[in-house]
């Protein structure tokens, strides 16, 4: 006879048995739940197995631990203790999370937010930590072998300025030369600047923020929207806010509308708000681009023509403001 059925016989008649003896007792008990009790005791069992459920346990011991020794060591209240660990979470969950999800050549950097204003200073910025590629064995060695130590030194700094954007963070300068790439800050920017001329942003601090003397990146963008691409490919291909891009050609149009009546480099800069290199560099565009595209030449002349008998007036009540 199967294992199974034994236990049930057996249960029934340890039941049947005490109900018999209850009744003789005149005592009044409820009827068998024999089959229901043996479910509830199974998954009972299952339960208590639950290695989630143990894991959490000891989470909730180690928890109660240093939010105890918090407590006792600093004289704190337990808000005050559980604030505390809210916050070593928060900072180094990351590193608590790891579980082998990096793979080979990365590492754990830490960035400055993008959501920083550029009128704060790097000890003031918000910080995260991103998840960074320095090697990756086949990609890398190709490009060694087709371009170069120069050239896979440039991929490099192109693939990890982008994957901490995409992330949420911007890498600096000193970052690249000092903290990824080991080299010197000259050699960052004298590959920065070829790969600008190679019509390749690069996502730093400087660029996206507006910091830095250089004017390059606004140039591109200007060229880009002179071809016809539109405002959103733009974006994405300048790692820039469609807002900020947007504010980049109407200083354009502007600077354009104002060297029609005659203004000097200085005066426009003034009336614009932007640096004389940059009108000069705006002004050079409009005149020796090539590429304009029929439908931005329109643009261009319908905001001149509209512009035209109000434009000293305009300009000179300060224009729009900066991002």
């Amino acid at each position: 006879m199967p294992y199974g059925i034994l236990m049930i016989i057996l249960l029934l008649s340890i039941s049947s048995s005490k109900l018999s003896g209850e009744r003789r007792e005149g005592v009044a008990r409820p009827e068998f739940t024999g089959f229901i009790s043996l479910k509830s005791m199974g998954d009972s069992m299952v339960n208590n197995s639950s290695i989630k459920k143990f894991d959490r346990l000891s989470q909730k011991q180690f928890d109660t631990q240093f939010v105890n020794e918090i407590i006792s060591g600093l004289q704190c209240s337990p808000f005050e203790a559980r604030a505390i660990l809210d916050t070593l979470y928060k900072v180094y969950s990351p590193y608590f999370q790891m579980n082998g999800s990096l793979k080979p050549g990365q590492v754990l950097f830490q960035v400055v937010s993008i959501d920083n204003s550029p009128s704060l200073s790097l000890a003031e910025c918000k910080q995260l930590t991103v998840t960074l590629t320095l090697n990756d064995e086949q990609e890398d060695l190709h490009i060694r072998e087709q371009s170069g130590v120069i050239g896979l030194r440039r991929h490099r700094i192109q693939r990890v300025c982008i994957e901490a954007f995409q992330q949420g963070g911007v890498l600096t300068v000193e970052d690249l030369a000092y903290r990824l790439l080991n080299c010197g800050q000259r050699t960052i920017c004298r590959d920065l600047q070829q790969l600008r001329k190679n019509n390749i942003i690069i996502p730093l601090r400087s660029t996206i923020t507006d910091m830095g003397r250089t004017i390059s990146h606004r140039s591109l963008i200007i060229k880009l929207w002179l071809e016809g691409k539109e405002y959103s490919d733009i974006a994405k291909e300048t790692f820039h806010s469609i807002q900020s891009i947007m504010n980049y050609v109407d200083k354009f149009k502007r600077v354009v509308a104002l060297s029609q009546e005659n203004y000097d480099a200085h005066t426009i800069a003034f009336l614009v708000k932007i640096s004389v290199p940059l009108v000069e560099e705006y002004f050079n565009i409009y005149k020796n681009n090539a590429a304009i595209t029929v439908h931005r030449r329109k643009e261009l002349k319908s905001f001149l023509s509209h512009n035209d008998s109000s434009a000293k007036k305009k300009y000179s009540h300060g224009g729009c403001n900066d991002d």
